[in-house]
């Protein structure tokens, strides 16, 4: 067990390595996975921040910052967590820093751990990956590497936690060395880069010997251990990942697996959420209905009801898909698929001016466009790097997932294996979509910001390991509850917005002949009178023309505009504007069935058939609705022309295609 003596004067330690070499993970176990994630000030990129667990008594802050390679930055994110290493805005200097290296890839990742010697930290060196190392019949020898760096070195498996206790005692006895320490950032020149280049490789022969041929002898005090120095053998990956990666990135069958595996994920979205969704559809009826009871027929109860539970439950009702989509997301990360999809999809990006660098901030887009915008900064060439921050937009994000959903229930009711194949031909239409726009703004968008130059691509491909389901059902929930902060406080506010618009001024409506209707349809006729006469109406009757020839009504044209704050918003101001509350259903059925009967009022025809809810999908593929991530493209690209010209374009191709789509499957018969 760890010494529990208190460290006092350690403020401030910090982790670092090359992306996949298990540095996430090290930070889990050391943080009990409390911390949160914020941005460097200035900056989008982010970092993570955390007390040590309190069974470790360590009075010090343990900082995460994202993978890099090298202290020479090659892209804007890396430029901020380089500077941010060696003088963090918030914390300072580290006192110490653990350095996470890949075992199986030794000489690549010592060379940014000489760096940051170089720099003149005291570090602790965290070797990973060893098992991976010893299936390729292969170890290290900790002392060794001890002498030739002049620091601590530990080995930890992040599958078990093996070596976490030795690591905790390893920090408690290295703070003292930070005392006094001058830290120099220091710019390495080419000479300096080959000096250390020659010197891992060296380190890397020095310390690495065979299993099968070291016999371990205790007796003997200065064991000369065999080295094998064949570096062909050491870095070949293990026979597993050989193994594997001769079907996932097989000329055919890896696209093959690739797409049954998107297709899978969209699929279980709706055959693993519908009992979930069904728990909450209850929770939310179960809620309107007692507020009606219990605050009776007012202005009030009616806000509660329709306005706060309804229209935020009609929001709420899909976040099981949302957390579902999330988890599916971060075991493929974890097993180390996802960067095999980059290599798959490298060779057809790179027709559209792009490359697998730019694979996984559009992966993330189906996400957030927020995160994935700010992921693209890792992309160091700025033509593809403002390319791919074009095109993420019209990537199907989470918040389009219940626009989606309510509308392909809507066409496919109680059938959640069509609805499945359908969500996932939807997503699919978006990927062929955002590559079919990239190829063609790739031709303009060197004249539009004034750049040309090209760049190779080279990814780092991670050994196959099994997920962690713990840490990955972490990140979800944390990501999920993200989702709710964002979309939370705007679906309250413009559900009480919405509310009032759709429920003054005519706040009591005069039905005639009221002794003569059924309670539920006088109901119906007061909701219909009050909303056709309310001051949403005037405001939606102003975009009746633009409406109309896409076979839809100002009450569709009040929800779009809604969604410019919150694309998930559509749903709960379809619902408030239709009225779907009915105490004896769930809320998507109830607006489902509201959609079955509302009718176009200058024509009385019925709004939403099979053609205009087509449409209405067709629209938010294209549509860039959300002032969110029109900002943050705004901080990204530096000014207002990208982003404008988004808006722009995307509302017009959207419009247009709708158009189009409604009308050409009225042309074929269909309504």
């Amino acid at each position: 067990m760890p010494d529990k003596t208190t460290i006092q004067k350690t403020k401030l330690i910090s982790l670092i390595g090359p992306p996949n070499s298990g540095k996430t993970t090290i930070f889990n176990y050391l943080s009990g996975q409390n911390y949160r994630t914020v941005n460097y000030p200035g900056a989008t990129v982010e970092y993570s921040v955390s007390d040590f667990l309190k069974s470790f008594n360590i009075n010090a802050k343990l900082l995460d910052s994202p993978g890099i390679i090298s202290l020479s930055p090659k892209s804007p994110d890396e430029k901020v967590t380089v500077d941010s290493f060696f003088n963090h805005p918030k914390f300072g200097v580290a006192d110490l820093v653990l350095l996470t290296v890949d075992a199986s890839q030794l000489s690549r990742h010592l060379f940014l751990v000489e760096q940051v010697i170089r720099s003149g930290y005291n570090v602790i060196v965290v070797l990973t990956m060893c098992d991976i190392l010893n299936s390729k019949g292969f170890d290290i020898s900790l002392d060794k590497l001890k002498s030739m760096l002049g620091f601590d070195a530990v080995k930890l498996d992040g599958r078990n936690g093996d070596g976490l206790d030795e690591l905790v005692n390893k920090i408690k006895l290295n703070h003292e060395k930070s005392e006094n320490k001058k830290i120099v950032k220091h710019e390495f020149n080419e000479k300096d880069l080959m000096d250390i280049f020659n010197k891992t490789g060296n380190i890397e022969q020095e310390v690495l010997f065979s299993l099968n041929e070291y016999v371990p002898d205790v007796c003997k005090a200065n064991l000369q251990l065999n080295v094998i120095s064949d570096a062909k053998l050491r870095n070949k990956p293990d026979a597993k990942t050989i193994r594997y990666d001769k079907v996932f990135l097989h000329k055919y069958w890896g696209i093959i697996i690739f797409i049954l595996i998107v297709s899978l994920t969209f699929t279980s979205i709706f055959w693993l959420s519908t009992p979930l969704m069904d728990l909450i559809d209850m929770l939310f009826t179960f809620l309107s209905a007692q507020a009606d009871d219990l605050l009776g027929k007012t202005i009030f109860a009616d806000f509660i009801s329709n306005g706060l539970i309804s229209g935020s439950g009609s929001v709420l009702v899909f976040l099981p898909q949302i957390i579902i989509l999330f988890f599916i997301l971060g075991i493929l990360e974890d097993t180390g698929y996802l960067a095999r999809g980059a290599m798959l999809i490298d060779k057809p990006l790179s027709k559209i001016g792009l490359n697998g660098r730019s694979f996984v901030p559009m992966l993330s887009g189906f996400a957030c466009a927020i995160p994935a915008i700010m992921a693209a900064r890792t992309i160091q060439n700025k033509k593809e790097r403002l390319l791919t921050i074009f095109i993420i937009p019209l990537l199907s994000c989470s918040a389009r997932l219940p626009v989606y959903s309510l509308l392909v229930a809507f066409l496919f009711p109680g059938s959640p294996f069509s609805s499945g194949l359908v969500l996932a031909a939807i997503y699919l239409f978006s990927i062929i979509s955002s590559v079919i726009v990239s190829g063609f703004v790739n031709r303009f968008l060197p004249k539009i910001v004034n750049v040309s130059d090209k760049t190779s691509f080279i990814m780092e491909l991670p050994a196959y390991r099994v997920p962690k389901f713990k840490f990955v059902l972490k990140n979800t929930l944390d990501n999920a509850g993200q989702y709710l902060k964002k979309a939370g406080p705007v679906i309250v506010i413009f559900s009480t917005v919405l509310w009032f618009l759709t429920y003054f001024p005519n706040t009591n409506p005069v039905i005639e002949n009221q002794e003569n209707i059924p309670q539920t349809e006088l109901e119906h006729k007061i909701n219909s009178e009050r909303i056709s006469t309310s001051y949403a109406s005037n405001l939606g009757k102003v975009l009746e023309p633009v409406m109309r020839p896409i076979g839809m009504d100002w009450r569709i044209g009040v929800s779009l505009i809604a969604t410019f704050t919150a694309r998930e918003v559509f749903v709960s101001s379809l619902a408030l504007i239709l009225k779907a509350t009915d105490s004896e259903e769930d809320l998507q059925q109830s607006i489902i069935n509201q959609m079955n009967q509302a009718k176009i009022e200058s024509t009385g025809n019925k709004m939403f058939t099979t053609s205009t809810t087509i449409g209405l999908i067709v629209f938010f593929v294209f549509a860039l609705q959300c002032i969110s991530t029109i900002a943050i493209i705004k901080k990204e690209t530096g000014g207002w022309k990208i982003p404008v010209i988004q808006v722009l374009v995307f509302t017009f191709v959207a419009y247009l295609f709708t158009f189009l789509t409604v009308n050409g499957l009225r042309l074929m018969g269909i309504q």
